[in-house]
């Protein structure tokens, strides 16, 4: 049989034309898709808030269908419940971790400078914990996180107080007071961010000890003192 002329010179070509590759991208393990899904949606809450953020965008962001993220989660309540779950644990442990000190005016140092970093360290989980949702009690938000610092906090007071010759019932009332402001200067600092975290947690301090140094022991309201 005649060969057709060309026809080895069109199979060398088809040899030199590579196969089609296969795709390069990386199967996740069921832990690693977890794990991106809760990156994920802790930036769009951080961004969005609980009722702005949607299943459809998370799986978006993470290029896989919805079912996905329901099959990990239940849905967007189970989400969120996880997020600001492993935010309280984060933020608690830090301020745990940084209670070391003996003298309670470093132990006011401590905690009002760990609250700082953690702001401006983890400002997503920050913004996550400070919005309120509906869905979330109140042992599982921001709220809660200081709470338990507060508690803390009371013990610290107590003995301070008892040792001075106040009334060691009160320091629940001023740990709660401590750290509020703390709180709600850290919420304010998260959006202004000057002056710097060093300078802001001097002042709280120099705020909140010299005023406990001159404590009144039983302080009173001017304007129901009656006229001497």
């Amino acid at each position: 049989m005649a060969e057709v002329p060309g026809n080895d010179a069109g199979k060398a070509r088809r040899r030199a034309v590579p196969a089609a590759k296969s795709s390069s991208r990386v199967r996740m393990s069921a832990a690693q898709r977890r794990e991106q899904l809760i990156s994920i949606a802790r930036q769009i809450f951080a961004e969005r808030g609980f009722d702005a953020t949607s299943i459809e965008e998370v799986a978006a962001r993470a290029k896989v269908s919805k079912p996905v993220v329901y099959e990990h989660f239940g849905g967007k309540e189970g989400l969120y419940a996880v997020v600001v779950d492993r935010e309280v644990r984060s933020l608690l442990d830090r301020i745990t971790s940084a209670l070391t000190a003996g003298h309670p005016r470093e132990l006011l140092e401590q905690a009002a400078l760990t609250l700082l970093t953690y702001i401006e360290e983890e400002t997503s989980g920050f913004r996550v914990l400070v919005r309120e949702s509906p869905l979330m009690s109140a042992t599982g938000n921001f709220s809660s996180v200081m709470n338990d610092v507060a508690h803390q906090v009371e013990h610290i007071l107590g003995a301070e107080f008892s040792s001075r010759g106040y009334d060691p019932k009160l320091a629940e009332l001023y740990s709660q007071a401590l750290v509020g402001m703390v709180a709600l200067t850290g919420r304010w600092w998260l959006e202004v961010r000057k002056p710097r975290k060093e300078t802001v947690a001097a002042h709280l301090v120099n705020l909140a000890w010299n005023g406990l140094s001159h404590l009144e022991a039983k302080p009173g309201l001017i304007t129901f003192r009656k006229p001497g």
